[in-house]
């Protein structure tokens, strides 16, 4: 950054920085005059004012042009930056405090002038000035509100984005990395309370027999219409997930297995009677599943409920498909 003079030689206001406004005349007038000595400088566009590199504790106060913070600085990210700084405006207070490096990268958007005003200085003014403390009482008070509001969106959107990553985009039911997570947790959950809980298996038949026959997006829509039948079909407190291909997982808590085999035979026949396809003159078989049922046991685990809900399967299959097996 160039020097470009000190303070005393610039037009700009006392009053109309941020850390000084709301002060007394007398106040204002001792303050200018510790000012003077502090230097302006111009930091061109795109140059990095401050970061965990930089040198010595200062405050930075914005007189022209505009600072941002930023990981980058490319113009583009410099001007999209949703944290900026115009005249007035101050940066390096925190470091100025606990003369810590930054933990930001603070860059100019455009050609910046700017008062440096090192941690001595600032310190004297903190101790001379009751209105200068409380401004940067207030400031800080600020930036930490702001830091937090940006932290609870930032939690929200990784939130979102991890619920995203837990939905099987075709189907919409859950995917085998949220049944990975959760699973075992539903599994602890019911062995700590002594309750029942029951796990269906369900596998379109022939359905890559019907892919070759019909095509994939046909075969897109059957699954799908196969997902609407099961989330339609479920309580609130159950759950379902695409456990692979054409085979999904259906979770039942508090379900006892004679209620489980109920909910199992009501799937079954309500996927036999789905239309597939409303839109269009082919005809089509209708599609039809097996499905395969196990109660948790004792000391059983998410693997193993699922490995004899899985045998129970290939009983249905064995025994002709479109059935339910125990």
């Amino acid at each position: 950054m160039e020097q470009l003079r000190y303070f005393r030689d610039t037009i700009f206001k006392v009053g109309e920085i941020q850390l000084f406004k709301n002060i007394e005349k007398n106040e204002l007038i001792a303050i200018k005059q510790t000012l003077d000595h502090c230097p302006v400088v111009e930091a061109k566009s795109g140059e990095i004012v401050l970061d965990s590199q930089s040198s010595g504790a200062c405050l930075y106060v914005v007189l022209s042009g505009v600072l941002a913070q930023t990981s980058v600085t490319s113009k583009r990210q410099l001007e999209n930056s949703s944290t900026q700084y115009f005249a007035g405006e101050c940066v390096g207070e925190i470091s100025v405090l606990d003369e810590e490096a930054s933990t930001a990268t603070i860059a100019a958007v455009t050609d910046t002038q700017l008062l440096l005003i090192n941690s001595s200085v600032m310190w004297q003014l903190i101790d001379e000035s009751n209105g200068v403390a409380r401004n940067l009482l207030q400031l800080l008070s600020f930036r930490i509100r702001a830091t937090n509001a940006q932290l609870r969106n930032r939690q929200k959107v990784g939130e979102f984005y991890r619920q995203l990553s837990m939905v099987d985009g075709l189907t919409g039911l859950h995917n085998r990395s949220w049944l990975n997570s959760q699973l075992p947790g539903m599994i602890e959950n019911a062995h700590a309370t002594n309750a029942d809980l029951s796990i269906i298996m369900l596998d379109l038949d022939h359905f890559k027999k019907f892919n070759d026959q019909h095509g994939h997006i046909m075969g897109d829509e059957a699954l799908q219409a196969c997902a609407k039948v099961i989330s339609a079909s479920l309580r609130p407190s159950d759950f379902a997930a695409r456990y692979g291909g054409e085979e999904m997982i259906i979770i039942l808590s508090n379900t006892n297995k004679e209620s489980a085999y109920i909910v199992a035979e009501r799937l079954c026949e309500r996927i036999r009677s789905t239309i597939v396809f409303k839109d269009t003159n082919l005809t089509l078989p209708h599609i039809t599943a097996s499905l395969g049922l196990a109660t948790l046991l004792e000391g059983q685990d998410g693997l193993a409920v699922i490995a004899s809900a899985d045998a129970a399967l290939y009983r249905a299959k064995e025994r002709g498909r479109d059935q339910v097996a125990l």
